[in-house]
């Protein structure tokens, strides 16, 4: 069985928690999120705590055992106290602003590039060069950093570009200059 899996999900204050089926739906101060999970696996909830089982020892089921309580669990902190991924931009005329709910970015191209982010995301930019994504939906947060980060990846030879906050990116040695 996955150690993962078998730990129960413990739910915070305010959080409430409903199970239709193979349908989770988790309701919290921030918003509500909602899930199918697989036919392989039975939730539970018993009080403010929500157990995650395999329906049988299946190699499928073992699987999908300790993705869905991690599903789940992300479900929980998402709708209590959501999730922030933090974008550097470094370049020199490289700058970052938010128009109305749109991003636009200046990295380097010929025109500006203008991200617009899903429903329930909202962004963010400190000293037009941080950029702060927040929702409480963590795989759409993930995403979006992803695809602003793709934008204008970081480069091995001076490491202009966008990189997550914290990301150490490999530098590589320029060309050997003339004797």
């Amino acid at each position: 069985m996955s150690r993962i899996g078998k730990r129960p999900i413990n739910l915070p204050d305010k959080v409430t928690v409903t199970i239709d089926n193979q349908t989770v739906s988790v309701k919290g101060p921030k918003g509500e999120l909602s899930r199918v999970l697989p036919l392989e696996v039975s939730v539970e909830l018993d009080g403010s705590v929500v157990t995650v089982k395999p329906r049988d020892e299946s190699r499928k089921a073992r699987q999908r055992h300790g993705l869905s309580r991690t599903l789940v669990a992300n479900m929980v902190e998402g709708v209590s106290q959501g999730f922030q991924k933090r974008l550097e931009i470094l370049g020199v005329g490289y700058r970052a602003q938010v128009q109305g709910r749109n991003l636009i970015l200046n990295v380097g191209y010929s025109n500006p590039v203008e991200i617009k982010p899903p429903e329930g995301i909202q962004l963010a930019v400190e000293n037009n060069t941080n950029v702060i994504i927040t929702g409480i939906n963590k795989e759409v947060v993930g995403n979006i950093a992803a695809k602003i980060r793709d934008v204008r990846p970081p480069e091995p030879y001076k490491g202009k570009g966008i990189r997550y906050a914290g990301e150490q990116v490999r530098r590589k040695a320029g060309k050997a200059g003339k004797k």
